[in-house]
């Protein structure tokens, strides 16, 4: 979906909690400056914004920023994950977003809200949704 030279935003939201110290509380209203791809890949950068890094999606994000030269970029909201994808649409900007669905059932969806659902229908820009896939046992 990304083209050679792109520039491809990963953005992550962290549920509010009640930091006593640092920087996030200063990101807490705007989300976090856009962190390149070394500097997230640094487990000791990453600490100060309280983001567990996920190996997996570095390895990918890495490999493609590499084999299509496209500048991959973090920002990190914190609140309300419905709210602030609508508003990184807006504020980043951004022409269009990818975004994951857990596969809620019925219920859980019901007394949950649905995120992607949410964000299909509320953001700014064409949304992809990508459903989880079921590994079979």
């Amino acid at each position: 979906m990304v083209r050679d030279g792109e520039h491809l935003i990963l953005v992550t939201v962290c549920p509010e909690g009640n930091y006593e110290e640092g920087e996030i509380q200063f990101w807490e209203a705007t989300g976090s400056p856009l962190i390149p791809l070394s500097d997230f890949s640094d487990p000791i950068i990453m600490k100060k914004y309280g983001v567990k890094r996920a190996p997996e999606t570095l390895d990918i994000v890495n490999t493609a920023a590499m084999q299509k030269h496209i500048m991959v970029i973090l920002k990190i909201y914190w609140g309300d994950a419905r709210e602030k994808i609508c508003e990184a649409i807006d504020k980043i900007p951004l022409s269009c977003l990818v975004i994951g669905n857990r596969g809620l059932g019925k219920l859980k969806r019901a007394i949950l809200g649905s995120v992607s659902n949410y964000v299909v229908n509320n953001g700014s820009c064409p949304v992809t949704v990508v459903k989880q896939v079921e590994h079979e046992h």
